[in-house]
């Protein structure tokens, strides 16, 4: 389990501000790991939306997906409620789409500046991790990188992960231990 002890000892001195944005399209799966690492840092948390939300069956969602991956469409999303740039450390959480990220958060990595941040990526899959945590990491040039984190739920598009809880808590504890080290 994640100590909250470290966070605690932490409270009088300097600590980074942390921000977990995450996109999150139908189960949740990403919204739940992204909430779980926000508690465990004491991040603000934020969700990256489209303008155009996605709508109509899953299987034609599934289908607009990789239509857009396909084409390297990036949707125009929705402005943060947060500033990127008051921040040290960004944890970046996507669902797999067609072997990479989602299309909404290619568009959010593009518009920031990523020199002199930490990054921390996460991803959710049914099964094909694809390449998401690598277009991650070429997506934030110039951004140092914390220990990524693959999340495996089951592989019908439901919301039952398969990755063990104890595995996303014992990467929680080590990002609380290295983040807060530095610190």
């Amino acid at each position: 389990m994640y100590d909250e002890n470290i966070l605690k000892e932490k409270s009088d001195s300097v600590m980074k501000k942390i921000l977990v944005v995450y996109y999150s399209w139908s189960n949740g799966n990403t919204e739940a790991v992204a909430k779980k690492l926000q508690a465990g840092l004491q991040a603000d948390l934020v969700r990256i939306e489209t303008v155009q939300p996605y709508t109509g069956s899953y299987d034609e969602v599934v289908q607009q997906g990789q239509d857009e991956v396909d084409r390297g469409y990036k949707p125009a999303i929705q402005p943060l409620s947060v500033n990127v740039q008051d921040y040290d450390v960004v944890a970046v959480g996507t669902p797999t789409w067609w072997y990479t990220m989602a299309p909404a958060v290619a568009t959010f990595l593009d518009a920031v500046e990523w020199q002199g941040k930490t990054v921390i990526p996460f991803m959710t899959n049914g099964g094909w991790p694809g390449h998401v945590i690598a277009d991650i990491k070429k997506a934030c040039a110039g951004a140092e990188f914390a220990q990524a984190m693959q999340v495996k739920f089951d592989s019908t598009g439901g919301s039952r992960m398969e990755t063990p809880e104890a595995e996303i808590e014992a990467w929680i504890h080590e990002l609380q231990k290295s983040l807060l080290e530095d610190a």
